[in-house]
């Protein structure tokens, strides 16, 4: 019988708001998610701005299900993204 044993880095406030909006879109690596996780369970101090992250993601995804942004804007959109280097 083999034990898998995970060890959960710990990470300050400024790393887990820095990396918020990757752990929201998940991401990040098993390890990071997992420490991010273990971070907002602890600490007064980031989890406001993560419900808020949430929230806003939360609020722009029912907004696009609501209301799909016309052809010509989407085509704009990408056009600029793609010669910003960005794969879409």
């Amino acid at each position: 019988m083999y034990l898998t044993v995970t060890q959960t880095v710990a990470m300050d406030c400024y790393d887990v708001v820095r990396q918020l909006w990757d752990y929201l879109d998940g991401e990040l690596t098993d390890e990071s998610m997992d420490a991010i996780r273990a971070h907002l369970a602890q600490c007064k101090q980031c989890y406001p701005q993560f419900d808020f992250e949430r929230t806003f993601l939360e609020a722009l995804a029912a907004t696009r299900r609501e209301h799909p942004a016309p052809n010509m804007v989407r085509r704009k959109v990408l056009a600029k993204l793609r010669k910003a280097g960005l794969e879409v």
